[in-house]
């Protein structure tokens, strides 16, 4: 057992085999009570000792998962209500040394749609990441969906002074522990990576516009969730205000909305969501803390300094399609309709989707289209905007695709939404259910070495370049230089460039907003 000594408290973790481990450490006090719907606090000094050596600590407020046979039901790791609680600001670090050896610090920021998810959870455990690449793992949790991205001063009257950003604003704090504390367990508080899939990695460009999160982080890497998902202080209003009918509640009733049990908070939150509202709960553009939509804000030089690696799965969408009973059976009407309430010229993006893919003789049904189109609307195209506003400022970003497949049930999923994350922590096989889902074996083994090698690349030099991906360069207009991690990893030159292009000057959505036409 090793004792380090925080500025909080002292902490005592346990060791596996050289690579000591912290579990459930706060970073910040109690957001309940008085303090709900605040930005947080530093938390209270204790007394002693506190163990950080057992269980994965507690795990903010959401729905418990009710698929416990979905592909990613261990991904969320909402246990039962035992584990839930406001109190949830805690974190976990792995690290090879308790010394003075300045190692890159990679700290985790799940998915999990802002309303899910735990830095609690086997499949986040940073041991194998933390001992290949000589790196100190951090994971943490933040407040999710109506108590942590819910904007009620406007509806209140000031009275609840929440922006609607306190879940971007409890990661931020995190990273103010990481700062004054890492150098205690072996990290460099001066080169700090972080790093999220889906809504963790919305959240890493929510945290390069969010003001209080300046220059605590030097690198980041965006998995599956770019530079354009956040809500305008306008549309902010407008859920909160359908929250409160939910409620039975107004903005007068602030007593009431304080003395709510959380999981009222969470059902009728989550009621809202369902009247296909689509994800509601992400960051707000509340004109203070953020005051511009991510993507606009790198444009404007927010990201200026910070070197990103950012990319997507190769069928990021084809997993929610095909486990959709209604999405699974689309024909062309279906398709038409479908792609309609979000581009405004559908015919164009399916006509030419089609027209390429049957030139490389891969499948052109209404199905396949619709995953493939949503793919890229929602994830890739996205990813390519914040690259390219990277290129035009000159600063370091780097591109990805990630093409290892599921073998879950034959295959059906291709490469999909969050197969990455065991490859990224090198967790692809730690129980049965984990692998059914990323699979198992060498070339598996061997394609999580290479993702780790790069991301820890990236976080101690800046550039993801490795020794099985030299040629790999900074992301450009002209060569759109990608690491693609299949079966070999290589780097490419522009993949997929002629959907790419389709998308030049299209009108469409927000990948995660509302439907526009």
């Amino acid at each position: 057992m090793a004792i380090v000594e925080t500025v909080h408290g002292k902490v005592e973790g346990a060791n596996n085999s050289g690579i000591h481990s912290f579990r459930g450490i706060p970073f910040a006090a109690s957001p309940a009570g008085e303090q709900r719907w605040l930005p947080p606090e530093p938390p209270a000094p204790w007394p002693g000792v506190r163990a950080a050596n057992g269980d994965w600590g507690k795990q903010a407020w959401q729905r418990v998962a009710d698929n416990p046979d979905s592909p990613l039901s261990f991904v969320f790791n909402a246990r039962n209500a035992a584990y839930r609680d406001e109190d949830c600001l805690q974190l976990n670090v792995w690290t090879p040394g308790l010394d003075d050896a300045k190692r890159p610090v990679m700290v985790w920021i799940h998915g999990g749609g802002f309303s899910g998810g735990t830095g609690g959870t086997p499949v986040y455990d940073g041991e194998i990441m933390s001992r290949r690449c000589d790196v100190v793992v951090v994971t943490i949790n933040y407040r999710l969906g109506g108590l942590g991205f819910l904007n009620l001063n406007e509806v209140t009257g000031g009275s609840i002074r929440a922006t609607g950003n306190e879940g971007l604003l409890d990661q931020a704090a995190a990273l103010e522990w990481v700062r004054d504390n890492i150098a205690e367990f072996g990290g460099d508080p001066g080169c700090v990576t972080i790093f999220g899939e889906s809504a963790g990695a919305m959240s890493v460009a929510g945290l390069l516009a969010l003001a209080p999160a300046k220059g605590l982080f030097h690198r980041g890497i965006a998995i599956s969730g770019a530079a354009s998902t956040a809500n305008s202080l306008e549309r902010a209003v407008e859920i909160s205000e359908g929250v409160l009918e939910e409620l039975d509640l107004s903005g007068n009733d602030v007593d009431k909305l304080m003395a709510l049990h959380p999981e009222a908070i969470v059902e009728a939150t989550a009621r809202y969501s369902a009247r296909g509202h689509g994800m509601c709960y992400q960051p707000t553009i509340d004109g203070t803390q953020i005051e511009a939509m991510p993507l606009d804000a790198v444009k404007q030089g927010a990201a200026d300094g910070v070197s990103l690696l950012v990319g997507t799965q190769r069928d990021e969408w084809r997993g929610f399609t095909v486990m959709n009973p209604r999405m699974s059976k689309l024909d062309e009407n279906g398709l038409t309709a479908e792609i309609a309430k979000n581009v405004e010229n559908p015919r164009a993006i399916i006509d030419g989707y089609r027209e390429i893919r049957a030139r490389r003789g891969v499948p052109t049904d209404p199905v396949t289209l619709y995953w493939t189109i949503e793919t890229d609307r929602k994830m890739r195209i996205p990813a390519i905007n914040l690259l390219e506003a990277m290129a035009a400022r000159g600063q370091p970003a780097y591109h990805y695709i990630f093409a290892g497949e599921s073998p879950w049930e034959g295959g059906i999923l291709g490469a999909p939404h969050a197969i990455i994350i065991g490859f990224v922590f090198g967790t692809h096989a730690f129980s049965e259910g984990s692998a059914r889902y990323f699979g198992k074996g060498e070339a598996t083994d061997a394609l999580s070495g290479h993702l780790q090698d790069a991301f820890c690349a990236l976080g101690r030099n800046g550039s993801p370049r490795t020794d099985a991906l030299p040629d790999w360069a900074a992301y450009d207009t002209e060569t759109r230089s990608t690491g693609f991690f299949g079966t070999p990893a290589k780097v490419v030159n522009a993949p997929y460039d002629e959907e790419r292009a389709l998308w030049t000057d299209m009108e469409v959505s927000l990948p995660f907003g509302p439907e526009r036409w």
